[in-house]
């Protein structure tokens, strides 16, 4: 609750410093309202933090909440019907523009400003009567005193440079030793007898059974990630399931783990992409992981496209018992932990010093153990509620105070129901800062064991407004991956995967967690699910529906929508003409979905899209071609703009217009439209050049973006460039922006060796050539080249055979992956040169390179064969 007062705080005042000509004589209703809610954003924090359920001061919350929402309504109001005046009157009095006086222009807006002034006022007056109830009513004694709980401000989140220090990853879970050895067996030594009661020649079953909460998918993953395993399979895959899903999602999932993804594949339908799986795992000894299984009908449909390759394994993970015993699966039942491996987990949770530290490196001050014993023991050994319990802990004072206050509201949490794990992750909830509530909620916007893109999930966000820059050395991405770092060692949200430099690439909210930020959403009115659609009044400010089916006709009531986030099946009736209602949106995440046999083979996007000038966020997914109106230029408020997904993507080159971005992602094959009558555009105001604020560019066969511009983008950090239309095929004629930090080239065929060029760019951190991005046969780093690289990728490089470094190259190379460059024999004497290197993977290589690492003699040789990892 807070946290929406204090963003509408700092819009207010950012409004106010801004634009204080738009808003004429109102300025003095907006003042007022600004220092009001200062005060009332720090009485809710206090509040948000109180020990108490009492219905007085949730109403009271929730009628300053909605006084809020309406105030920042009329706001923006204001300032769409303005726009749309500016629209009318350069179309209507375009000759005229030149030559009209200032004081017209003006008045013009007069009885708008007149409109808001009184709408201001007759808030104002409402923001004060509740006020007065709060005396009246005795809202201040429904709150009891903190103590215990979190007081911390958005500047008092770990940094990234401290969020680097090592905590303990939910792989590294301990008394599952045991069991990951205990299934690992029943994987790789599936019984003769269980064979012939299966009838099934050489593919067996084994599920992990148990509760919610109780580490099925942790050690899931822990047996997936095992070296033995990875050796004794040929390939594996792990998917989520969850209780919304399709069959073909899941095949798709299973491919792009075994094999490489196509554009061919992507548009099978599902007996085609399953007959494409079938083939090729056929005669491979394979694993696949299916977690959390709600229904038998997942195995029944899937198992027909799984082959009966001899030795071959598929792992499944419910909750049901039924379901194992449906699919024949050997069953391995996971029980709680035990009194002494929960205190262990509780203890590494709690006092974290690095995940491979030992159980005797942790140490907890004697006058803490029995509080924390006593804590541990409420957890009835769920690991879900010892880890987040651990996590809440380790921000908590070492003192038996505290603890024992936090062991009291687990009581009282306790006390409130029969659900004991529910309770205390509810606990946890409200021990977060006021700034990562709205952050965590946020997460529950996600289908269910969704794996979550950590810049999308930042980038939404920073449209929402929940991440604020510190100072003007800081920028909100760094800032929302700080937050994301602390909910992540708070337990709130698992990390599934990390880029090269340690940073989370996607992670994953638990099903209890996510049960329980659906539930808090709902309560607050922070988001609305589609279970939820038909509850009237229906004017929700989020709403999420994820597969709907019919949602076009509840839009046209949503005034105050700000965030959309679904996936329809098209054709819907008037659904754009439904969305112009929601003039206020900020977040639009909009997946397009046909029937295979009724493809939409394109669409073309209405003009009224140009109306949501507040969007800040803007994804979208949709036919193969998709053509965008000039409108799209009018959007000056978009910060993210994500089309990647469009094959053949139509876009006019208004979007120049866009200064605002800061991550752009454009399709496969883009067509850039200018009116013919205006060729200049190419290289006046409407280049690139003038989208100073990029921080990401994906950009697909377009050598006119690398032509033109890129070295005035300052702000560039990760650039990823696809096709052969680089000018000229060289890279000598490249020209980057020095600050660029990542560089990705795909399918770029460059015939002379890129390293002399790129090698010279200070900051460049990460490198990825990517199938056939280059066709020579030699690569060479020069003596002093990339001073600051650690990350090197090489990857279907099919014409490579030599990769030559200099002394004094890459002095700072942490790791350096080979893939499949089948034509580079000798590599190992190169290796040797790489002081820094701490891995190196190949994989799919020449013969003659791999027994090179494995059989040439040496000491020397011998430390690099223990970093390198060969499949």
């Amino acid at each position: 609750m807070a946290e929406t007062i204090t963003f509408f705080v700092d819009k207010l005042s950012n409004l106010a410093v801004q634009e204080a000509s738009l808003f004429g004589g109102v300025e003095g209703q907006i003042s007022l309202m600004r220092d009001e809610l200062e005060w009332i954003s720090l009485f809710l924090e206090e509040a948000s933090e109180a020990h108490t359920d009492d219905r007085r001061l949730k109403l009271w919350m929730n009628q300053i909440r909605d006084a809020a929402y309406d105030a920042e309504d009329v706001i923006d109001e204001f300032i769409v019907r303005l726009e749309h005046q500016r629209q009318r009157r350069l179309q209507n009095l375009k000759f005229l523009t030149v030559v009209l006086p200032t004081c017209v222009i003006f008045a013009d807006k007069l009885p708008l400003v007149h409109e808001l002034d009184g709408r201001m006022k007759e808030i104002n007056v409402k923001i004060e009567k509740i006020l007065a109830n709060k005396s009246r009513y005795c809202v201040e004694n429904a709150m009891m005193p903190s103590g215990a709980w979190s007081s911390s401000s958005p500047n008092e989140v770990v940094t990234w440079a401290e969020k680097r220090l090592p905590i303990v990853e939910e792989a590294d879970v301990v008394g599952m030793k045991n069991e990951a050895e205990a299934v690992k067996k029943m994987l790789m030594n599936l019984s003769k007898k269980k064979k012939k009661m299966l009838k099934i020649n050489g593919r067996g079953v084994v599920a992990i059974v148990g509760m919610g909460g109780l580490g099925k998918t942790t050690l899931a993953k822990k047996v997936y990630n095992d070296p033995d395993v990875n050796r004794h399979f040929q390939c594996c895959a792990f998917v989520y399931v969850s209780q919304v899903y399709t069959i073909r999602e899941l095949l798709m999932g299973i491919a792009n783990n075994v094999m490489r993804e196509t554009d061919h594949m992507r548009n099978m339908d599902e007996n085609q992409l399953g007959n494409e799986v079938r083939k090729y795992l056929d005669e491979k000894r394979y694993l696949i992981v299916l977690d959390d299984v709600w229904s038998i009908q997942v195995w029944n449909r899937l198992c027909l496209y799984l082959p009966e390759s001899n030795g071959s394994r598929v792992l499944i993970t419910t909750r049901n018992e039924q379901i194992a015993l449906d699919a024949y699966a050997k069953l391995y039942r996971l029980r709680p932990l035990g009194e002494k491996e929960s205190w262990e987990l509780f203890l590494k949770k709690t006092f974290p010093t690095g995940s491979r530290s030992t159980i005797s490196q942790v140490e907890c001050p004697a006058e803490l153990e029995d509080v924390g014993k006593k804590i541990t023991g409420k957890c009835k050994g769920l690991p879900l509620a010892i880890v987040v319990s651990g996590g809440l802990l380790s921000r908590k004072e070492k003192t038996p105070s505290s603890w024992e206050k936090i062991l009291r509201s687990m009581e009282w949490h306790l006390s409130q129901g029969p659900e004991s794990c529910m309770g205390i992750l509810a606990l946890s909830y409200r021990d977060l800062p006021y700034f990562l509530k709205s952050c965590f909620l946020y997460c529950g916007v996600f289908p269910e064991d969704c794996e979550i893109k950590a810049s999308k999930l930042i980038r939404m966000w920073i449209a929402e407004g929940f991440v604020q820059a510190r100072g003007e050395e800081t920028v909100e991405e760094d800032v929302g991956e700080d937050y994301l770092e602390e909910l992540i060692h708070r337990s709130m949200i698992q990390v599934v995967k990390r880029e090269w430099d340690g940073r989370v690439k996607s992670c994953r909210i638990h099903d209890l967690l996510r049960d329980l930020a659906i539930s808090k959403a709902k309560d607050s009115k922070f988001f609305e699910v589609r279970g939820n659609i038909f509850a009237y009044p229906f004017n929700p400010r989020r709403l999420i529906a994820h597969d709907s089916q019919n949602i076009s006709q509840h839009l046209s009531n949503c005034h105050r929508l700000r965030s959309l986030i679904c996936s329809i099946h098209i054709p819907q009736v008037n659904f754009w003409s439904c969305l112009r209602s929601a003039k206020l949106l900020t977040v639009l995440d909009l997946t397009l979905t046909a029937d295979p046999d009724r493809e939409i083979p394109e669409m073309k996007l209405p003009k009224e899209i140009g109306e949501f000038i507040h969007l800040k966020y803007f994804r979208f997914l949709g036919p193969r071609r998709t053509r965008f109106p000039w409108s799209i230029g009018r959007l000056i408020n978009l910060e993210t703009l994500d089309l990647r997904h469009i094959f053949f993507l139509d876009i006019p080159f208004s979007i120049w217009k866009l200064h605002q971005l800061r991550h752009l992602y454009l399709g496969a094959y883009p067509i850039l439209r200018m009116p013919i009558r205006d060729q200049r555009c190419f290289s006046s105001h409407l280049g690139i050049d003038k989208m100073t604020n990029l921080q990401t560019l994906y950009v697909e066969q377009h050598g006119w973006v690398v032509r033109r511009g890129l070295p005035k983008l300052t702000q560039l950090r990760k650039l990823h460039i696809y096709g052969p239309n680089i000018r000229s095929n060289s890279s000598s004629e490249l020209i980057f922006p020095s600050n660029l930090v990542e560089l990705i080239l795909v399918y770029c065929r460059l015939k002379q060796d890129p390293m002399s060029t790129l090698g010279k760019l200070p900051n460049l951190r990460a490198l990825k050539l990517i199938d056939s991005a280059y066709i020579g046969k030699k690569i060479t780093c020069s003596s002093g080249a990339f001073p600051r690289l650690e990350f090197l990728r090489l990857n279907g490089l099919t014409y490579l055979e030599e990769l030559i470094v200099e002394e004094s190259a890459l002095p700072s190379l942490k790791t350096l992956q080979i893939y499949e460059c089948n034509k580079m024999e000798k590599l190992l004497h190169q290796l040797q040169k790489l002081k820094s290197l701490q891995q190196v993977k190949l994989k799919h290589m020449n013969r003659s390179l791999i027994e090179e690492i494995k059989n040439t003699k040496g000491e020397e040789f011998d430390k690099i064969r223990l970093i390198t990892s060969i499949t």
